[in-house]
């Protein structure tokens, strides 16, 4: 059984990353105004916020459609591909998964196995590289989904975003919540819950003292764990904090594998510039050896 992995460019996988374990990453669109740009394609993470800083109508996002997922299929067919997983952007944030899953039932060319990531960024890139890498060595699906299932009940992630405006404005966060109140002058810690949804988790007035609150629950939840730990610190474009963010987490955790990456367009039109997140979970290389 040839299996094959497809992912969006909202996982933020290099090129490297991809061709190594044979993973197709489909761009999501990035519109400002009349212009579209294929995320990673037309447009990086650097040309997107200069664009976003000169623009006063706030830029929004479209899925991948399912006109181009069947041209993944068929290309994946041709190639020899019996089955495919598909690990996308969490159910709570767009509606691309309940519409990949009702898509699926009538593509016959392939066995399509829609995979709710209930995470995004480096937490979705972390699943579909697990994914790539056991196909690669001759997995299949059913060997395959539950290793993903296990990594994606380990991930844990906090969120602080510089100015919640962006994402009240976007619709992933609830307006209603009695957290919100007056929050466009503090730092609030968000993260995903069960079902795959940003919620409210903490506030606090500086980003230190985020940082400090997130690091507090970390040193609360890592100890727990039973399995190696990668701990990843992602912004958009606040290199100056991830620096600082990184050397801590290191010095806090020296056994774990802390790696950086950087929040791209289709996330960081919810999350605004500057924004910090903190991801940790099993190790996703340790989980593929099993």
């Amino acid at each position: 059984m040839k299996t094959a992995v497809i992912t969006d460019s909202a996982s933020y996988l290099t090129k490297e990353q991809a061709q190594k374990y044979n993973i197709t990453v489909l761009p999501i669109t990035v519109i400002f105004g009349m212009d579209q740009y294929a995320e990673g394609v037309d447009i990086s993470a650097t040309e997107f916020l200069t664009k976003l800083a000169d623009t006063e109508k706030l830029p929004t996002t479209a899925q991948v459609t399912m006109g181009q997922m069947q041209e993944a299929f068929d290309q994946l067919s041709a190639a020899g591909y019996e089955e495919v997983i598909c690990i996308n952007l969490s159910s709570g944030i767009t509606t691309f998964y309940e519409n990949l899953v009702a898509y699926s039932r009538d593509v016959t060319n392939i066995k399509v196995y829609p995979f709710d990531s209930k995470i995004a960024s480096v937490g979705e890139a972390d699943l579909a590289l697990l994914a790539g890498k056991m196909a690669t060595e001759g997995k299949n699906a059913n060997e395959i989904i539950p290793r993903l299932e296990q990594l994606r009940d380990s991930i844990k992630v906090d969120l602080v975003v510089d100015n919640i405006g962006h994402l009240l404005r976007t619709g992933r966060i609830s307006n209603t919540s009695a957290f919100i109140g007056n929050m466009l002058r503090i730092k609030p810690i968000l993260t995903f819950d069960h079902d795959g949804k940003i919620v409210p988790l903490a506030k606090e007035h500086t980003m230190r003292q985020a940082f400090n609150k997130v690091l507090a629950t970390m040193e609360a939840s890592i100890p727990g764990f039973t399995t190696p730990v990668r701990i990843s610190i992602v912004d958009a474009n606040n290199p100056k904090t991830k620096a600082s963010w990184t050397a801590a987490i290191q010095e806090h955790f020296p056994n774990a594998i802390v790696e950086t990456n950087q929040i791209g367009p289709s996330i960081s039109v919810h999350t605004g510039e500057k924004a910090m997140g903190v991801l940790w979970a099993t190790d996703w290389q340790y989980l593929s050896e099993l």
